[in-house]
C-alpha cells in the first residue's frame, strides 16, 4: 500500500468520535425524502437539456422520452415502497434493502459500486454547477469554482445532515421562483402555436435522446439514503419518494409543452439555455440552476457516507471497525473523509465524460436488484413478506426489464463492464470467511427453489440411475468415533453427496453427542458437503439403525448408502446382522469399513478393486449386476480421483482356462463403465485368500459384500490384505454403466 494511502487511513481511524454523546436526529417525510429526492431529480438536464430534447424528438416525442423514463423511477419507486413498508430500514438505504433479502454478497457487491457511484455523482453536479457559475462569470478559473464549491459543500455536509437539509430549503425556494419565472413568462399564454409533434432526430435517434435524459430520473436514492436517520422509515420513505417522483414527472411535463411553445426545433437544438433566455426573470432561472446542481452535489456528498457506513458496519470492506464510527452528533464523518477524497480526486481529473455514464449504469443495476428482491419475495409467497403497501407483480418485472433495456440503450459495451465490476466484487465477497448473519430471504428462495426441484423429480423418476449421487447414511456413538474417518468420507461424498449423520445415543448422553455431531456437520459444511444431523436414544445401536432407515424411506434425499464400522469384537457380528437384513428389504447399498487397525488409511496412492468375474453367457449389465459390484466400482472410481491414486482392477479365477473369458469381461467393464486407461488390470488365479498376498499392496480394497455377510471372512481378508477395506452390497438404484 502506497504511503500516503497508509497515512490517510491512519488519520481517519485516529479521529476518536464518541458514538454516545448526542443521539443522531431523526428526520420527518419532507425533510429527509421529499426534499433531497426531489431537488436531485430537478436538476441540470432540467435547465439545461429539456429543450434539446423536445427539438429533437418533437413534443410528442419528448413527452414519450419523460415519461417512459418516469415510468422505470415509478415502477423502482413503488417496490421501494413495498420494501420499506415490509421492514423497518436500518442504515444503508438501497443497500440495505437488497442486503436484508439477497444477502451481504449481493448487497455488497452492488453496494461498493452505488456507494462510488454516488461519491463521484457529486463530483458531477458540481462540474453542472460550474458550467452555470461560468455562463455568469465567464473570466472565472473552472478549477477554482470546482474546488470552491466542493469545500462549500463538504463544509455543509460535515456540520451534519440537518445543516445540509436546511441549506436545501433555500435551494428549494431558489427552484421554486426559477419555474415562477419560467412559467410566468408571455410564452406561456402566447407562445407559438405550431409545434412540432414529432421531431426529426437530426443527427440522432430516439433512443439517443432517450440515453441523454434519463440521467435526470436517476436521482430518487436521495432521500432512501437517510434510511436510518428517519423517524419512520416505513412510511416516510414511500410517501416521500414517490411524491417526490410524481411531482417532478409533472414538471417536466408541463416544461416539454413549455419550450415546445418557446422556440422553433432547430433553436431548441442549439440552444441549451433556452429556458433562461425565454424566462421573465433570467436572473432566477440561472439562479434555480446553480442551487440545483448545488443542492444535487450536496445530497450525493451526504447519502455517500451513509451507503459507506452501512457497507462498514456489515463488515463488507476493508478497515470496517474505523468507517463505522460516527461522530458525537451521530454524522458518518468518517466515511464522509472517504467520500470527500473521492470527489476531490474526481474533480481533479477534470473529465469524467466516461465515468458519468457509467454512474448511470451503476444506479440502473441498483434498481434493478430493488425490483428483483420484490419480485422474487411476493413471487415466493414468504410469510416475511407483508408490505402494507403491496404492488402487483408486473411492476417491478417492467422495472427490471426497464433498466436492462436502459442500460442497453445508454452503452452496451459499459453496461457489460459494470456488470463485471458487480460481479468481480461478488465474487471476493463469497470468498471470504463467513461469519454468523442474521437470516435473510435467501434461505425462502432456496427452499422454494428445492421444493420445486423436489416436486419435478418426483414427477420425472426418483429412482433414475443417471441422476444417482451417494447419499450416506452413517451411525456415530461418539464424536471422535468419525474423526478417523473424515477425510474418507469427505472423498466419497464431495462434490455432489449428502451426509445424515445419525447420533445413536445408549447412554443418557444425547445432549453431548447432539453438540459433538453439530460440531462434525460444521467440518463437513465448510468443504461444500451438504450434512444433516439427528440424533436418536435407543437401547441398541441396532435397533436404532434399523428404525432410521425405515423412517427415512419417505425422505426426498433417502440415504442409499449406509456407512457401517466392521466391529473389531466378535460378540458385536450378530447384532449387524439384522441391520444388513433391513438394508437388503428397503433397497439400501451397505458399506461396511474394515479399518486396519496399523495400516490405517496408508499412504492414499494406491486403490485396489476387486472385481469377482462373471463368466457367464450373459450380456454385461445383467452380469454386472449379478456380480454386485456397481457401488464398488463408482466409489472406487471416486476415491482414486480424490486421492489421485493408482487404481488396480483385481480379479480371480479357478482355472486357468478361464482367463480369456475374465480378460473379456473386465475389458468390457472398463469401456462400459468409463474406467481411466491409466489403471492396471491383474488377473490371477486360484483360491481368493491365498491370491490376496499376491497382489500389490493396497492402501485401501473395494470388495463385493454378500447381502447377508460372512463376518468371518471379512476379518480374514482385512488380515490378510494388510490394509483397510471396503466392503460394498449394491442397493440396486446406482448403476456403473450410467
Amino acid at each position: 500500500m502506497p504511503l500516503k494511502f497508509k497515512q490517510i487511513i491512519q488519520f481517519i481511524n485516529s479521529l476518536q468520535f464518541n458514538t454516545s454523546a448526542y443521539p443522531p436526529k431523526k428526520y420527518n417525510t419532507f425533510e429527509g425524502v421529499f426534499k433531497p429526492t426531489l431537488l436531485t431529480i430537478l436538476g441540470a438536464i432540467m435547465y439545461l437539456r429539456i429543450g434539446w430534447v423536445v427539438g429533437n424528438a418533437g413534443l410528442l416525442g419528448g413527452l414519450t422520452i419523460v415519461l417512459l423514463s418516469a415510468s422505470i423511477t415509478v415502477a423502482t419507486g413503488l417496490s421501494i415502497a413495498s420494501i420499506a413498508t415490509n421492514t423497518r430500514l436500518g442504515e444503508g438505504g438501497p443497500y440495505a434493502m437488497i442486503s436484508k433479502s439477497l444477502g451481504l454478497e449481493i448487497g455488497g457487491s452492488v453496494g461498493v459500486p452505488l456507494f462510488v457511484s454516488q461519491a463521484l455523482a457529486a463530483a458531477m453536479y458540481i462540474f453542472g454547477f460550474r458550467e452555470g457559475w461560468l455562463f455568469l462569470f465567464p473570466e472565472h478559473s473552472p478549477l477554482l469554482i470546482d474546488l470552491i464549491a466542493f469545500l462549500m459543500i463538504f463544509m455543509i455536509a460535515y456540520i451534519s445532515a440537518g445543516c445540509a437539509f436546511r441549506v436545501q430549503y433555500l435551494v428549494l425556494i431558489f427552484i421554486i421562483l426559477s419555474l415562477i419565472s419560467i412559467f410566468s413568462s408571455p410564452i406561456t399564454w402566447n407562445g407559438n402555436q405550431t409545434w412540432q409533434d414529432w421531431g426529426d432526430f437530426p443527427n440522432i435517434n430516439f433512443w439517443g435522446v432517450f440515453a441523454v435524459f434519463f440521467p435526470a430520473t436517476t436521482g430518487i436514492m436521495s432521500g432512501v439514503n437517510m434510511s436510518g436517520e428517519l423517524k419512520n422509515s416505513r412510511k416516510n420513505i414511500p410517501i416521500g419518494t414517490l411524491s417526490a417522483i410524481i411531482l417532478s414527472t409533472v414538471i417536466y411535463v408541463i416544461l416539454c409543452w413549455w419550450v415546445a411553445r418557446a422556440a422553433p426545433p432547430q433553436e431548441l437544438i442549439n440552444n441549451y439555455t433556452i429556458l433562461v433566455e425565454k424566462s421573465r426573470w433570467q436572473f432566477l432561472v440561472l439562479m434555480g440552476l446553480l442551487a440545483a446542481t448545488f443542492s444535487a452535489s450536496l445530497s450525493s456528498l451526504v447519502g455517500a457516507p451513509r451507503i459507506l457506513m452501512a457497507l462498514a458496519k456489515d463488515g463488507v470492506i476493508p478497515w470496517s471497525n474505523g468507517l463505522a464510527k460516527l461522530a458525537k452528533n451521530g454524522e458518518p464523518r468518517r466515511a464522509l473523509l472517504v467520500s470527500a477524497t473521492i470527489v476531490l480526486l474526481a474533480l481533479l481529473l477534470r473529465d469524467l465524460n466516461v465515468i458519468a455514464t457509467l454512474i448511470t449504469l451503476f444506479f440502473l443495476l441498483t434498481y434493478a436488484t430493488i425490483n428483483l428482491v420484490v419480485l422474487v419475495e411476493s413471487s415466493l409467497g414468504l410469510m416475511n413478506f407483508r408490505p402494507t403497501f403491496k404492488v402487483p407483480r408486473i411492476v417491478p418485472l417492467y422495472g427490471i426489464i426497464g433498466c436492462i433495456l436502459a442500460m442497453l440503450v445508454i452503452r452496451p459495451f459499459l453496461s457489460l463492464v459494470a456488470i463485471a465490476i458487480i460481479f468481480t466484487i461478488y465474487l471476493r465477497l463469497v470468498s471470504l470467511p463467513k461469519e454468523k448473519r442474521s437470516a435473510d430471504v435467501r434461505s425462502g428462495i432456496f427452499t422454494a427453489i428445492a421444493q420445486w426441484s423436489a416436486m419435478k423429480v418426483i414427477q420425472l423418476d426418483l429412482t433414475n440411475v443417471r441422476a444417482w449421487k451417494p447419499t450416506f447414511l452413517v451411525p456415530i456413538k461418539n464424536g471422535s468415533q468419525l474423526l478417523g474417518e473424515f477425510r474418507l468420507l469427505l472423498d466419497l461424498s464431495q462434490p455432489e453427496g449428502f451426509l445424515q449423520l445419525l447420533g445413536i445415543s445408549t447412554n443418557n448422553q444425547e445432549k453431548i453427542l447432539s453438540l459433538q455431531l453439530q460440531e462434525l456437520a460444521s467440518s463437513f459444511r465448510q468443504h461444500q458437503l451438504l450434512t444433516t444431523i439427528s440424533v436418536m436414544k435407543v437401547e441398541l445401536e441396532s435397533e436404532g439403525i434399523i428404525t432410521a432407515l425405515q423412517a427415512l424411506q419417505s425422505a426426498f434425499f433417502r440415504p442409499n448408502i449406509l456407512f457401517l464400522r466392521f466391529p473389531n469384537e466378535a460378540s458385536k457380528w450378530d447384532q449387524l446382522l439384522p441391520v444388513f437384513e433391513e438394508a437388503k428389504q428397503l433397497e439400501v447399498g451397505v458399506m461396511l469399513l474394515g479399518l486396519h487397525p496399523s495400516a490405517g488409511l496408508g499412504r492414499m496412492e494406491v486403490i485396489n478393486l476387486w472385481i469377482r468375474p462373471q463368466l457367464e453367457n450373459l450380456p454385461i449389465i445383467e452380469r454386472l449386476e449379478k456380480g454386485n459390484t456397481d457401488l464398488a466400482i463408482l466409489m472406487a472410481l471416486r476415491l482414486s480421483k480424490a486421492w489421485k491414486a493408482q487404481l488396480n482392477i483385481i480379479s480371480v479365477i479357478a482355472q486357468e482356462e478361464d482367463r480369456k473369458e475374465a480378460e473379456y469381461y473386465i475389458n468390457s467393464l472398463r469401456d462400459l463403465c468409463r474406467i481411466p486407461t491409466t489403471a492396471n488390470s491383474l488377473i490371477m488365479v486360484g483360491e481368493f485368500p491365498s491370491c490376496i498376498s499376491k497382489t500389490p499392496q493396497g492402501d485401501m480394497d473395494f470388495i463385493g459384500l454378500q447381502s447377508i455377510p460372512d463376518f468371518q471372512l471379512v476379518h480374514q481378508i482385512i488380515n490378510l490384505t494388510g490394509s483397510s477395506c471396503l466392503f460394498m452390497s449394491d442397493s440396486g438404484s446406482e448403476s456403473a454403466l450410467a
